[in-house]
Order: structure tokens, then C-alpha cells, then sequence
């Protein structure tokens, strides 16, 4: 496994800064994907708790599974922008940002200031990305939306789980959709600014991103016809695809496209040649509507054989199939060991371990993994307080021992005393004279 600090060659998102007031997943997913291109990505959390994803779990060496997986390469500054010198220092850091991106609740980006309309006169180059659940008109504007209820809204859980019971889909698919769809359209938004040198707004909702996601059951079910019915792990209009047992205990997906594939499941796998010219199973609607007939002939089969067997057919034949792996499987995947696909991120707890983000053969390379930097803060900001209260003088200094790892080695003992880490921990708000971004562990 590679070490992500070892990566030198820059992204090409170098020299661009995003500040980003996000929380849970879409915003952070979103902001992630341009860090590691190599954007500055400054979080804005909001003081004494931060982003509230920090707190979803404890399961990655007592970090939040969700946190470390939408936030490395970032750094974070804990500043309360409902207050008058908080939305100031926000101000000062948007002259000199490049994108703005937002998740917060609906309607609060405006309240604050933040919206398009209000920057745009200020900051003419400012790309300001807006995602919330159902866009910024109409009717849903207002309401709340979160990953699994847009999962509902879309018709996504329609589509999911077996004939009697709905399933939600066990990631967060509104979240990552809504996320990606930011993503894409923040590349293409720095392009346009640079033949026009304007900034634009972008609106991306959960919803629209996850309809978009729903084309197939939506032309499916077009002009009032039957949706596919759902059923369960399996396609629900072509068969055989899905999982079926074999006879050692596991499972094996495979999958069927097309009638030459069929006849050579029948021959090389199930090894029954008589299938083929079975009218039962004739065309892949016979099949699908005989589910019930053809399950039951190819577990006769497989229940003879191992998984491994199974495969081994299937490979032979030249038949899609899969493993159904579990978590632990995925860790330990031969084909992403045998791409290199893993590095190693820093962390509070120790090196974790990071999936390089897809796409190989790039002219650069991916940065990954909190820099061992501070954010380059102009001086005219140091003068600022960005804290809404203050605690002891002696309580500062046990969190800036307790915390010290974090600071700039280049300052003298009397600087790191006088100016207090700006630590993002849960209960303690530091006033500090000069305020760096940290690395957002």
C-alpha cells in the first residue's frame, strides 16, 4: 500500500480554493472530488460541534465511518457566520476563493448573505454551488430533505427490496448523486470562467439527481404502465441475473444478456443442452415469467456443485458472474491489490487506508490525505475573532498542549503560547489571534 504523502505531483485543481459550508454527505462528497484534484478545500464547521457527520459513528478507530470517508485532503475552520465578525471573516475568505459551496438547511445560505444574487456584484469570479433536497423554487423548496427520504421521493425505493417490502439501498445514493452531480458541474463552471471570466451559480438537488438516476423504471412504466416489479437482489425483467446458491453454503451472482449467452448457460454450465428448445424458456420474457420452473432447475444443478465450481463453469462459458462478497471480502480484493488502488491517509488514530479515486492512466496525479500545511491565510485577517466565547486562559492551553501536534513547527514557544490552537472540539471554543485552517483531523 501506497503512502498518499508520497504522491509530489500537483492536481489540477493546484491554486484553486473552495470554501465549503457543509455537513453529512453530499456537500463533503462533493468537495472531496475536488480536493483530491488537488484543490484547497477550506470546511467551514459550525463551533462546539462541527460538522454533525463527526458523531454518526465511532467504527474506523473511533472515527466516523461517513466523516473519514468524505474528508480527507480537506482543512477546517470552526467559525460561527451568524455573527457579525464570523460573517466577516467568511467575506474575507470568499475575495479570495474561486468556488462556494453550500448544503446548509433551506432558505440559510440567503438569510446569511450567501446567496448568488447577493455575491455576484462582489465577486464577479465566485462559482456558487447550491445543493439542498429539491432546488431553490417550487414547492418542496422549503422542506427538509435527507438521503433516505429522497430515496422515497424519487421512487427509488419502489425499485428496491422484494415483492412485499420496499429497501432502502444500503449507501447513501441521493446524497452520492446530488454530490457527483456538484461535482461535474464545478469542472465545468471553472472552464466557462475561464473563456468568460464570470462566475455562475449552480443548483443541484437530491431529487433531480436521483430521478436522473430513475430513466430505466421511469420508461419503463411510461404512460402509465406497470413499473418493473421489484425483486430483490435479482433483475427484475431478465433471467436468469441474480444470486443463486450452490451447494457448499455460498452464493454466486451471474447474469444473462442475450439468447446466444443462453444457449451457452445451457450447454457449458447447467450442462442440459434440452433447455434450449425449451418453450417455457424460449425468448428472456418466457424466462423471466418461468422464473419459478428455471430456478428450480438451476438449483438442481448447483446444489451438486461448489461456488468455486460454479465460477469455474461459468468462466469457461464465458458467462458474467460475480462473487457476493461482504465488507471484509471488498477490503482484501485481489483485483484492487493487483491495480494498487489503496493508499494510506494520516489521521489522529494512525494511517488509514484510502481507495485512489476511479479513473486510471491520468497525466496527473491524485492528492490525497490532509496536508501537513495551514491554510494560507492573508495577515489581514489575524486581527480577527472568529469564537463566540472564551475560556480560561488556562483551559486554552491545555487544549493547545493537548492538541500541539497540530500546529506550525516554525513558530517560537512564546507564539504558540499566546496564540491558542484553533481546535474543533466538541464543548471548548478557543479565541486565537491568528486563526489557520487546520487539517481537517
Amino acid at each position: 500500500m501506497t503512502n498518499a504523502a508520497d504522491v509530489p505531483t500537483p492536481g489540477p485543481l493546484e491554486g484553486i480554493r473552495v470554501v465549503s459550508l457543509e455537513h453529512a454527505i453530499a456537500a463533503p462528497f462533493c468537495s472531496r472530488q475536488l480536493a483530491d484534484l488537488g484543490a484547497e478545500v477550506i470546511k467551514i464547521e459550525r463551533p462546539g460541534t462541527g460538522d454533525f457527520a463527526r458523531g454518526y459513528d465511532s467504527r474506523t478507530r473511533g472515527l466516523a465511518s461517513h466523516f473519514v470517508w468524505t474528508n480527507r485532503a480537506k482543512k477546517s475552520l470552526t467559525l460561527d457566520v451568524k455573527a457579525a465578525e464570523g460573517a466577516g471573516v467568511l467575506f474575507e475568505l470568499l475575495s479570495d476563493a474561486d468556488v462556494l459551496i453550500q448544503n446548509l438547511g433551506p432558505g440559510a445560505s440567503a438569510r446569511l448573505g450567501l446567496s448568488f444574487e447577493a455575491l455576484r456584484e462582489r465577486f464577479p469570479r465566485l462559482i456558487v454551488c447550491d445543493i439542498s433536497g429539491y432546488g431553490s423554487d417550487g414547492p418542496y423548496t422549503n422542506k427538509k430533505a435527507y438521503d433516505l427520504l429522497i430515496q422515497s421521493e424519487s421512487g427509488l425505493l419502489s425499485q428496491t427490496g422484494t415483492k412485499d417490502t420496499p429497501v432502502k439501498a444500503g449507501v447513501s445514493m441521493a446524497d452520492i448523486a446530488a454530490g457527483m452531480y456538484a461535482y461535474s458541474n464545478i469542472l465545468a463552471a471553472l472552464l466557462a470562467r475561464g473563456r468568460s471570466g464570470q462566475g455562475s451559480h449552480i443548483d443541484v438537488s437530491m431529487l433531480e439527481a436521483t430521478v436522473e438516476w430513475m430513466g430505466y423504471p421511469l420508461y419503463y412504466a411510461f404512460e402509465g404502465a406497470e413499473p418493473p416489479p421489484r425483486a430483490g437482489a435479482s433483475h427484475s425483467t431478465i433471467y436468469p441475473y441474480g444470486p443463486f446458491p450452490a451447494g457448499d453454503g455460498q452464493s454466486v451472482m451471474l447474469g444473462l444478456q442475450n439468447e446466444r449467452e443462453w444457449q451457452t448457460f445451457c450447454t457449458g454450465v447447467l450442462e442440459r443442452p434440452a433447455l434450449i428448445d425449451d418453450v417455457r424458456f424460449a425468448t428472456n420474457a418466457d424466462r423471466s415469467e418461468a422464473r419459478q420452473a428455471l430456478d428450480g432447475v438451476i438449483d438442481e444443478v448447483f446444489s451438486t456443485l461448489s461456488a468455486d465450481d460454479i465460477v469455474a463453469r461459468l468462466d469457461q462459458a464465458g458467462i458474467a458472474n460475480a462473487h457476493v462478497n461482504e465488507m471484509a471480502d471488498v477490503w482484501a480484493h485481489p483485483q484492487l491489490a493487483a491495480r494498487n488502488r489503496w493508499r494510506e491517509v494520516d489521521s489522529p488514530v494512525g494511517p488509514l487506508p484510502a481507495l485512489l479515486p476511479p479513473g486510471q492512466g491520468r497525466a496527473f496525479d491524485t492528492v490525497m490525505g490532509p496536508y501537513r500545511r495551514w491554510a494560507n491565510i492573508p495577515a489581514r485577517f489575524w486581527s480577527h475573532s472568529v469564537m463566540t466565547r472564551q475560556p480560561s486562559r488556562a483551559g486554552a492551553r491545555r487544549e493547545w498542549c493537548k492538541w500541539r501536534r497540530h500546529r506550525s513547527m516554525r513558530q517560537s514557544a512564546s507564539e504558540r503560547r499566546d496564540r491558542p490552537c484553533l481546535c474543533l472540539r466538541p464543548g471548548l471554543i478557543v479565541s486565537a489571534r491568528r486563526w489557520p485552517a487546520r487539517p481537517i483531523w
